[in-house]
This record gives C-alpha cells, sequence and structure tokens, in this order.
C-alpha cells in the first residue's frame, strides 16, 4: 500500500470545509478505483480558526478514520501550518493544498501519475492568468517575482502555487529547513528536486473570504526576498555612492550662491536620509537572525484528533 497525506491548512474555513470534504472524498474515490494500492489520510491543521472550524474537523475526525488535525494554541501563520502539516504527514506521499478550492482537487490524479514512478519527485500547479484579482496586487505580484528572481538564485516560478504533490524524499529534505522565519515558495526551490508544472486558470473561493489582505501580502513578499538574497545588504554601498555624486551639485550649488547654511541643511538631511535607510535594511536582517536565534518553536500545538476522541471516549459520549 502507498499512503498519500493530504494538508490542508485552515484559518476561517467554516464555509468551506463541508463543500472541501464532498469535493476531496469523490477525488479520493476516483484514485482508489483506478488504483487500488492507494490509502489517504487527511490531515487539517486549524491556524487558530475563530470561527467554528474546529468544531467542523473535530466532527469530521470521529466520522472518518482517515481525518486528522492539529489545532494550535493560536494562530501562527498559513507558513506554520504547512510546516506542521508536513511534519506531521505520515505518507509516502504528501499533498499540500488550500481548502478554499482554489487548489482544485480534481488535478490530484493527474499529479500522483507524474510522481508515482519517480520521474518527478514533484508535481505542482502554475496560475497562468490572475482572474478575479485587482489590477493593482496582480501587478505588484508579478513585479515580485521579477524582482525575486534578478536577486536570488533561488528561482522561483511566477505564478507557483503552495498546491503540490511530493514525494517523500522531498518533503524530508524540506523538513531539514526548520528555520523560524519560512518562506515556503523559495524553500520548495531551493531544496531542488525534479517538477512537473501543471499551468491552469485562476480559480476563485467557492466559499469564505480570503484571509490575506495587501499588506499581508506585502509583507510575505518581503520576507521572501530577505530570506533568499542578500541584495538588500548591498543596497548601502550603492546609495554611498549615490550620495557622494548627489552631493557635488549641492556643494557647487553653495558655493556660487554663497549660501551655506542651506548647503549643509541638504547635505545632512540627504545624509541622514542614507543613513537610516542603510540602519533599516541592517536592522531587518539583524531582526530574523535575532529571531532565529531564540530557537522558539514554529507553532504550538493545542489539541489533535487523538486528544479529542480520548476526551470524547472518557466522556462517554
Amino acid at each position: 500500500m502507498k499512503l498519500i497525506s493530504i494538508v490542508v491548512p485552515c484559518y476561517n474555513e467554516e464555509e468551506s470545509l463541508p463543500l472541501f470534504e464532498n469535493a476531496i472524498n469523490d477525488v479520493i474515490k476516483q484514485m482508489q478505483e483506478e488504483h487500488a494500492e492507494l490509502a489517504f489520510e487527511l490531515l487539517f491543521i486549524d491556524d487558530g480558526s475563530k470561527d467554528k472550524t474546529l468544531p467542523i474537523l473535530r466532527k469530521m475526525a470521529l466520522k472518518d478514520k482517515r481525518v486528522r488535525y492539529i489545532s494550535f494554541s493560536r494562530n501562527f501563520g498559513k507558513e506554520a501550518g504547512m510546516y506542521a502539516g508536513l511534519k506531521n504527514a505520515k505518507g509516502d506521499f504528501v499533498v499540500v493544498m488550500d481548502a478554499d478550492l482554489q487548489h482544485p482537487p480534481a488535478f490530484l490524479p493527474r499529479m500522483y501519475n507524474y510522481v508515482k514512478d519517480g520521474e518527478f519527485d514533484c508535481a505542482t500547479t502554475r496560475r497562468v492568468s490572475r482572474q478575479g484579482e485587482s489590477k493593482i496586487r496582480s501587478a505588484f505580484a508579478r513585479l515580485f517575482y521579477k524582482i525575486m528572481n534578478k536577486i536570488s538564485q533561488t528561482e522561483i516560478v511566477d505564478g507557483a502555487q503552495d498546491f503540490r504533490f511530493m514525494s517523500r524524499q522531498m518533503v524530508d529534505a524540506i523538513l531539514d529547513m526548520p528555520e523560524y522565519n519560512r518562506f515556503s515558495k523559495g524553500i520548495f526551490s531551493w531544496v531542488g528536486f525534479k517538477t512537473q508544472y501543471i499551468e491552469y486558470e485562476n480559480v476563485e473561493r467557492e466559499a469564505g473570504t480570503s484571509s490575506w489582505s495587501f499588506w499581508g501580502l506585502f509583507k510575505y513578499s518581503l520576507e521572501g526576498i530577505m530570506a533568499f538574497s542578500t541584495a538588500p545588504l548591498s543596497v548601502a554601498i550603492f546609495l554611498g555612492g549615490a550620495s557622494c555624486i548627489a552631493s557635488l551639485p549641492m556643494l557647487i550649488n553653495a558655493i556660487v550662491k554663497s549660501s551655506k547654511t542651506s548647503g549643509i541643511l541638504c547635505a545632512v538631511f540627504f545624509m541622514g536620509g542614507i543613513q537610516l535607510c542603510c540602519t533599516g535594511i541592517l536592522g531587518q536582517y539583524f531582526a530574523k537572525a535575532y529571531l532565529e536565534g531564540k530557537h522558539r518553536p514554529i507553532y504550538i500545538m493545542r489539541e489533535n484528533e487523538e486528544i479529542y476522541r480520548s476526551r470524547h471516549q472518557a466522556a462517554g459520549v
């Protein structure tokens, strides 16, 4: 038998979970009819949801032994959710996908066919359109990929998704990178392995609303840049050179107009801004190193299906 673990990070997905459950069960049934050797487990990661996500997962775990879940003590973020899922998945193959059906379960049979014989270590999807997104958000997303691929040695494919079907070998390689500040898109690419990309049109959520705001995505993109590139540190060198060049016209202007005060003020403000900018960049890298040095856990589990089942049985329900 070959076990496939399907990892599903969840945050406030009470509206999506029933739809996802029906869709994934249909696909699992289809795959088991075609491949008798397959077994499945569904591992949901409740990332400190504030709605009824956890009660729904409890009911699912009681009625279906294939369902497992981990509930965090608070919201740690999707990156922590994916890491927890990969760390606790038992499968020979591991799938990471969202509960909102923007990652269509119908792709799973095709992804398995790519990975099952070892020809590929990973099958993933790549959006070829951003239909349903605002033009500003789409423009910034494309700009991020362009910048990232210019300043980093780790290539990140534009439109690549977290929806991945991976071999156990690739998952173990990812788990060997237990860094606190995680950027999975970069980690997936950095570990290498042979990957097959499946192109598809963007799919909008079936239910609920996205927890990703524009500001949240912007901070996440900065996380990725600092996690996989030291290029921002080189900005100080270029800004220093630029400030020297820019100071010459100021000096000439001050001499010609005999205005020492204005020349000094311009120079002070200009150099002060450059120094603050460089200090801020250095501060961000030092902050990341500081958090890594604390060795704090990436997530804290409050409850899982085993704990809940034991409580349920002890209560005699």
